[in-house]
């Protein structure tokens, strides 16, 4: 009987988990959904997705920090990089609806701002490029993708609907709807269109090749009217 007791404890527990997550976290959940194909089911994300469970930490780390109760924020801070491969420091503002994928080697600094509906790969890092103080690390706006192991450094604004390439170290602010790319990296516009959010890593324009793919075909154009 006892065990059963236990057992029923140790379920009520997990249900109560499931249903707060789900109302308090809404957002995050269904912004997996909508970005991962691999999502089987809304119970996978609630149970499964580090990159959930590190929002969640990070919001009761933020909550600390705020009431300056810094120790204990930091602490917090640190259970969340364990369990999950993610560091964010409880001094980072992250809006709703984020989506970290995979997560492992994510780093996000103290001063930092994360807008709302921002996908976030693996192994990306929002830091600061000095000792100085204040505001130090990048402003992240509303709707970007942040590619598999970007370097976005410094006290620099990314604008909505942005998209940073795999890869890409950003030292200067981005325009709104705007690709990055390369390193350092390098400014393409996409017809000045919001960029969707997804999985396409492939099809980002490159502004290097697409001069130097210009200055070839202008090559060939030369060859055929000399002969």
């Amino acid at each position: 009987m006892l065990i059963i007791y236990i057992l029923g404890i140790i379920l009520t527990i997990i249900v109560l988990k499931i249903i707060l997550i789900s109302i308090f976290f809404y957002p995050e959940i269904k912004a997996a959904q909508k970005k991962d194909p691999a999502v089987r089911s809304f119970l996978e994300v609630v149970l499964l997705y580090q990159g959930l469970h590190a929002i969640i930490l990070h919001r009761f780390a933020h909550f600390f920090y705020r009431i300056k109760l810094f120790f204990f924020a930091r602490l917090l801070s640190q259970i969340n990089r364990h369990l999950t491969g993610i560091e964010i420091h409880p001094g980072a503002k992250l809006g709703r609806g984020i989506f970290i994928d995979h997560g492992m080697g994510v780093v996000i600094g103290e001063t930092a701002i994360v807008g709302d509906n921002v996908l976030i790969y693996q192994g990306v890092t929002l830091g600061g490029t000095g000792l100085q103080k204040g505001k130090r690390h990048p402003t992240i706006g509303n709707n970007v993708v942040i590619g598999a192991g970007a370097k976005v450094l410094g006290n620099i604004t990314v604008g909505d609907n942005s998209y940073i390439g795999a890869n890409a170290v950003v030292i200067k602010d981005v325009p709104d709807n705007s690709t990055v790319v390369g390193v350092p990296a390098r400014l393409t516009r996409q017809d000045g269109k919001k960029i969707e959010l997804s999985l396409d890593h492939i099809h980002i324009l490159d502004p290097i090749m697409t001069m130097i793919e210009e200055l070839k075909n202008k090559i060939e154009e030369l060859e055929k009217k000399i002969k």
